[in-house]
């Protein structure tokens, strides 16, 4: 398998386990609430990324104004309103509902980037697709049950939110990959630093607000040490792990496979968060939830397998191409 595929596939592995410990936070946090974590989670990380930033060699170059704003654009996006419209979808259609349909995004996102970038004919891609879908309709199957809707509070404001949170992370795929692939010589450390300072940015600016609605407990119960540490440790261990490592290794992912790929990769979020969600509630899984998850694992191993054999083909019709060209040019002279 190419050194370059091997490298993103396992990053974006990395970055769905990294992305689905997010699903365990409302169960560490105490009374703090899932917005005093993130402004922990973001400020930790803006500073990861400062560090990331002065002390690496040749980097100030890459610090332009446009490289800041574009980052902080696509923070914007990604982080800012992404957790706003989740956390709105969660609060409003509850805990069940509002990750069925956060489902959609991997399915959205690889039809959208092979139709942006042709990466494989839709034959070969239809059966990953399908798997993925028939995984995601089972491990979420309990959503929409009698038990799943009684935690909804209003449907007609919380499923827009979640389709909104949909569309916030599919844009900011395609974008941020795109601009990765505009700035070829930009290390994926420091782009990752980048976004992570212009996501803490962005908290800072947002809690006044948030502030102002109560959507903060830390004023309430306090910022010391002693009321506030277990929302200290596991916010700044995810914002370690979680967000600095999650969002490096999708950067990784992104420069090295295709869009249609990475979007079929994430997907294993959803099984790690179904084993966590299971560890934290100490349960085993239902037969749906073990039929889905194995469906999901499959649908991944077979998006690699199929991307994998169009690279192959690729370069091996690139090489039949040089020799012939190579040919041509013996013949002429």
């Amino acid at each position: 398998m190419d050194k370059r595929f091997s490298i993103g596939v396992f990053a974006a592995l990395f970055a769905a386990f990294a992305f689905s410990l997010n699903f365990i936070v409302p169960f560490i946090i105490g009374d703090y609430s899932t917005f005093d974590f993130a402004l922990v989670r973001h400020v930790v990380s803006a500073l990861v990324g400062l560090c990331i930033l002065f002390s690496g060699k040749g980097v100030m170059q890459h610090l332009t104004l446009r490289n800041w704003l574009s980052t902080t654009w696509l923070a914007f996006i990604g982080y800012v309103g992404y957790f706003l419209t989740v956390t709105g979808a969660a609060i409003f259609a509850g805990p069940v509902i509002a990750p069925a349909f956060l489902g959609l995004v991997p399915i959205v996102l690889a039809i959208i980037g092979n139709q942006r970038q042709e990466s494989l004919p839709w034959r070969f891609l239809m059966m990953p697709l399908m798997l993925v879908l028939i995984g995601l309709v089972l491990v979420n199957g309990s959503a929409f049950t009698a038990e799943g809707l009684k935690s909804v509070r209003s449907p007609w404001i919380g499923i827009p939110l979640a389709l909104a949170a949909v569309v916030f992370w599919v844009w900011f795929a395609i974008a941020n990959e795109a601009a990765i692939a505009a700035r070829p010589e930009m290390p994926s450390a420091v782009w990752s630093a980048l976004t992570l300072v212009g996501g803490g940015v962005l908290m800072l600016a947002f809690y006044p607000i948030g502030a102002a609605m109560d959507l903060f407990q830390l004023p309430r119960l306090g910022f010391e040490w002693n009321a506030a540490g277990s929302l200290y440790f596991w916010g700044i261990s995810l914002a370690l792990l979680a967000t600095v490592g999650g969002v490096w290794a999708w950067n990784v992912a992104s420069r090295n496979l295709p869009v249609a790929l990475t979007a079929q990769l994430i997907v294993a979020e959803t099984a790690f968060g179904v084993i966590g969600g299971l560890i934290i509630h100490g349960r085993w899984p239902t037969a749906m939830e073990v039929a889905g998850v194995a469906i999901l694992i499959a649908g991944v191993v077979l998006s690699i397998r199929v991307f994998h054999k169009g690279q192959v083909r690729s370069g091996k019709a690139l090489s039949r191409e040089s020799c012939i060209s190579r040919r041509g040019m013996t013949a002429a002279s």
